[in-house]
């Protein structure tokens, strides 16, 4: 790491970590050249000190080794400066300390305050030592004035006029941060971030606990590996000159959910020579490491890229990276804004989610070489981003593997896009089964009719583009809207499931009435939520009494009017913009804002079934092979006017009293199981059964009735 000579100072510095050695040398002699010149104004000599502390003296025989005889300490100092910078000029290595004084502005001798602050961090002996240097202030750190001591007068001096002009600059650039800001500010003990001290180290990573995340340049993609149309590819790879040219100092880049917007930034980084410091949405203490992000984005030469998951109307606050005069990175969803201060020299590029032949060459890669059965199928079915491509790629991969094959089917991508539908949406909604076929849900022929169309506008939705007019162009023909209507139990959620089964989607319900939050601007947060990471996923989302917030808008009379419709116009808007399928269903069409009606791709009624259906429902839930009756049945249809829902329950009730007496179901059974649904509605149960053998006798009114005729 250093070699001498007896007459020269020679210096071998190949890399970031024996450069911070160096220096940390030249510290460690600051600190004993400060030992022996107090010794001349009554101090303990240095051999004393040597004598209780060993470590410290083999430090400085080991100081000794590097240095030419017979050299005070002053001509040690200077030295080591003109040495180290010296070496610095000759090498294009990025060294993290020589970047405090290229893009900070630091000098050298603040290089070295840094490191003294930080010895502790890297040798513990040192906080017992330095707690007696400074008595009585008892502190293992150094404090403020101590450091103006060392490296500031006496024998030895380096130049720094005042324990301030050293220190100042460290305090507001976040490399040094007081752990008494309370106490007088000779007295402050400065500490060395642990995000810091690694980076000055040479160790880039940081630690997990921050949330942050490095990709040096070498792992970062090129423009030319990003799978994104061309015209937006030719933006990007124009952007890196703008950037260097000063033109550019921060890229928001807004995007959905999945949309490999991190693996843009990086392609731009790269560009630049620059790695990635990725702050994920979402990081712990996020606010604690703002002060840190400047200096470490110096010494490590990565460009920032912040994250924010932000609600509709918030608005992002950046961190002053106060001293960073480097470009930085955002990325954001379609919502929210940034504050007016951010807004200076920004560009902003949108990322699409991709079509159908960039779904496929996505596919290709993610499966990187394995055979996919039905690869056009594939890609048409699941309408999903880049990233998340690439992980149903590799779970599917993973459960072929279980199976004992090395090619894909559709199945397997089927369950691993499930597992990842419920990883990012299980807290958000409930997952519903989709199974089932239209044969299976009795309805009127216009419901029939209206569901029919529903389902080929599902399976169109993003071939249909392609037949339309130049009006269309970029316009969002991806989202289907849906509204379902009819009082409850007439079928609209099985209608919901059957249709995810027909398309092969999943399906996630939202109850409207629990999203709603009496806090102002809680709703559209949730909302937002839901519909951004079903939109990504491309799920069926099933908004459930939509009545809750898709009712009529009222006059505003008080506050409470005013934000019931904020949120209204929020879902409105929101729909309107919505790129995968929703369905919501209200028991209460007639309520439902006339707006929300005409934004609605598909209205489809359901309606309380007649006979024929009602026989047919009966049919369907009922086995072939039960003691009923069809006579009883058919009066059940004709005279009990209940919905699907309630037929079903009165079946399942039935099976229930046949199973507990072991025998099949009959009607008595029946019987028992529909005046018990007609007593929970409050209704009474319409059939009139004599019991066997029963003659109905003529009673007074009816012989009256008879003797008027016969007269």
């Amino acid at each position: 790491m250093i070699q001498a000579q007896t007459s020269s100072l020679d210096l071998i510095l190949c890399d970031p970590a024996s450069h911070f050695a160096v220096h940390l040398y030249v510290a460690i002699d600051q600190l004993l050249a400060h030992i022996d010149r107090m010794s001349a104004y009554g101090g303990e000599p240095l051999d004393r000190f040597y004598q209780r502390y060993p470590f410290l003296a083999a430090y400085g025989a080991e100081l000794c080794r590097y240095m030419p005889e017979n050299l005070d300490w002053v001509h040690r100092a200077e030295l080591w400066r003109s040495q180290i910078l010296a070496w610095e000029e000759g090498t294009g290595t990025h060294l993290p300390l020589r970047a405090l004084g290229s893009h900070l502005g630091l000098t050298f001798e603040a290089r070295l305050a840094f490191v003294l602050t930080g010895l502790v961090e890297e040798d513990s002996r040192f906080g017992t030592f330095l707690s007696e240097l400074q008595a009585p202030l008892n502190t293992r750190r150094p404090t403020l004035e101590f450091l103006g001591q060392v490296l500031g007068g006496g024998a030895g001096r380096i130049g720094v006029p005042d324990p301030w002009g050293l220190c100042g600059p460290l305090l507001e650039s976040g490399l040094v941060e007081t752990a008494n800001p309370e106490a007088p500010r000779s007295e402050w003990t400065l500490r060395v971030p642990a995000l810091l001290w690694d980076a000055a180290r040479g160790r880039g990573d940081p630690p997990s606990e921050t949330g942050l995340r490095l990709i040096p340049t070498g792992r970062l993609p090129s423009i030319d590996d990003l799978l994104f149309p061309a015209d937006l590819l030719g933006r990007l790879a124009r952007l890196p000159a703008l950037v260097a040219s000063g033109m550019v100092r921060l890229i928001l880049l807004r995007s959905d959910p999945g949309t490999e917007a991190l693996d843009v930034m990086g392609a731009i980084a790269r560009g630049l020579g620059r790695g990635v410091l990725s702050l994920p949405s979402g990081s712990n203490d996020r606010e604690r490491t703002w002060p840190a992000l400047a200096p470490w984005c110096a010494m490590t030469g990565a460009m920032p890229v912040i994250a924010y998951d932000l609600s509709p109307g918030e608005t992002a606050k950046l961190p002053a990276l106060g001293g960073y005069g480097g470009p930085v990175g955002v990325l954001q969803g379609r919502e929210g804004g940034l504050s007016d201060r951010a807004l200076d020299q920004v560009i902003t590029l949108e990322l699409d989610p991709p079509d159908l032949e960039l779904r496929r060459r996505h596919w290709r890669r993610a499966l990187n070489g394995h055979t996919c059965e039905d690869l056009d199928r594939v890609a048409e079915t699941f309408r999903l981003s880049g990233a998340y491509i690439r992980q149903v790629a590799q779970i599917a991969l993973a459960q072929a593997g279980l199976n004992g094959s090395d090619r894909v089917g559709l199945a397997e991508v089927r369950e691993a896009a499930r597992a990842l539908n419920r990883q990012h949406l299980d807290t958000l909604a409930a997952r519903l089964e989709a199974k089932g076929r239209w044969e299976d849900l009795v309805v009127s022929e216009a419901t029939r009719v209206k569901l029919i169309e529903l389902g080929r506008r599902c399976a169109c939705r993003e071939r249909i583009q392609g037949h339309l007019g130049p009006a269309f162009e970029g316009s969002a023909q991806r989202g289907v809207r849906a509204l379902l209507t009819g009082v409850s139990g007439t079928g609209k959620t099985l209608a919901a499931r059957i249709l995810a089964a027909e398309l092969g989607m999943d399906i996630f319900r939202v109850d409207l009435a629990a999203v709603v939050n009496k806090y102002i601007g809680e709703t559209e947060k949730n909302l937002h939520q839901v519909l951004t990471q079903a939109e990504a996923l491309d799920v069926i989302l099933l908004l459930d009494e939509g009545d809750a917030l898709l009712g009529s808008r009222t006059e505003v009379k008080s506050a409470n009017d005013r934000y019931a419709n904020l949120e209204t116009n929020f879902l409105l808007q929101r729909l309107e913009q919505y790129q995968g399928i929703v369905l919501v269903t209200t028991n209460l069409g007639e309520n439902i804002d006339q707006a929300f009606k005409r934004r609605m791709d598909v209205v489809v009624p359901f309606f309380a079934p007649q006979v024929q259906e009602r026989r047919g429902i009966l049919s369907l839930h009922l086995p072939t092979l039960q003691g009923l009756s069809p006579e009883y049945l058919d009066e059940v249809a004709l005279r009990c006017q209940l919905t699907g829902g309630q037929l079903r329950n009165a079946v399942t009730h039935a099976a229930l009293l046949a199973l507990e007496e072991s025998a099949p179901i009959e009607d008595r059974h029946l019987e028992t199981a529909l005046r018990a649904e007609y007593r929970k509605a409050g209704g009474v149960y319409p059939i009139r059964r004599q019991p066997e053998g029963f003659v109905e006798r003529p009673g007074r009114l009816q012989s009256f009735v008879a003797a008027l005729r016969d007269d």
